[in-house]
């Protein structure tokens, strides 16, 4: 099999499972491209991108340039001539740049494209209720997540798995998927195609803090995927109101149970034993919580921490 060279762009621990896969491929990565250092926690400590720690521990050449249209920068890309370009979690790329390998450029997205284009697709497969999801391979074009697919994976949504479970999965699947598109290409064995028209695709647009508080005026069973399709990160929360002090308070994992009541929803019953909060056609009780100010604990532990109970509510 021919072996093509690679310059590979992305940054977190999603992308840099596909650059380690194509490492060791038959194929070989010339050139490493990721975001650039940056200061950040208490101390200000410099970090580095999962990208670029695997590149420098691996000898490959590394470029963080501010921006992606800078001259020099471009020289430097096209002097190492490179087959084809592969871009994993990575930002938007002017033409003048996914344009420049002779093959093209391929992006790996973590949805059935044409379905969950944008920032969040896993979240928002497991909010929607999703039973399935796959992970997608497709030439980059001018518009966001529209090029012409090369190849597809689809896998299962098990019923109680959260975001981050399923992003771990979907990680390790998808970089398989980026070496079998690279051996495609080098024997020139796929046939790119369109993507579906769809009226209306399902959206995955980026996830802002606002987006992540709980609406308790759902069914249960929406309640209960909205909180594991944010959970680990970046976590769905509602407010406690604790006396006078109102707190936020993140939820990881819970169950549902539907049920007739003539509460409220929001409505609250809590005491030693049991959390449980109304919603529009049932129950849901939290597993898994953390109080603002504090760490992330089961709800034995959190119910553990009070003494009354009669001064907590919802807000």
């Amino acid at each position: 099999m021919k072996s093509l060279k690679v310059i590979f762009f992305g940054t977190p621990e999603f992308a840099k499972t596909s650059v380690e896969a194509i490492h060791q491929s038959t194929h070989e990565v010339v050139g490493v491209v990721t975001v650039a250092d940056k200061a950040s926690g208490r101390g200000q400590k410099i970090h580095q991108s999962a990208v670029k720690i695997f590149a420098v521990k691996n000898d490959l050449p590394v470029f963080q340039p501010e921006k992606l249209r800078d001259p020099e920068f471009l020289e430097s890309i096209r002097k190492l001539n490179a087959d084809v370009f592969v871009v994993v979690a990575f930002r938007m790329m002017p033409k003048i740049l996914f344009e420049m390998p002779p093959i093209g450029t391929f992006n790996l997205h973590a949805s059935l494209l044409p379905d969950y284009r944008g920032a969040a697709p896993i979240n928002y497969a497991v909010i929607n209720g999703e039973t399935k999801t796959g992970a997608t391979t497709f030439f980059i074009n001018e518009k966001i997540d529209e090029g012409n697919i090369l190849l597809q994976k689809e896998i299962e949504i098990f019923p109680e798995e959260n975001a981050g479970e399923l992003h771990d999965r979907l990680m390790e699947m998808g970089a398989k998927l980026v070496v079998k598109t690279l051996d495609g290409l080098a024997e020139n064995s796929i046939q790119e195609k369109p993507q579906r028209e769809v009226k209306h695709p399902k959206n995955a647009f980026k996830i802002f803090k606002e987006d992540t508080r709980i609406s308790w005026n759902q069914n249960a069973e929406i309640v209960h995927n909205f909180i594991r399709g944010m959970s680990p990160y970046p976590a769905a929360f509602t407010i406690l109101k604790i006396g006078e002090d109102e707190k936020y308070l993140k939820i990881y994992k819970g169950k549902f149970e539907k049920a007739a009541h003539d509460k409220e929803p929001r409505t609250l019953e809590i005491d030693k034993h049991q959390f449980k909060i109304h919603t529009k056609d049932g129950f849901y009780y939290p597993e898994e919580v953390q109080l603002e100010g504090k760490k992330r604990m089961s709800i034995k532990d959190f119910l553990n921490g009070f003494q009354h109970f009669d001064h907590i509510s919802m807000v």
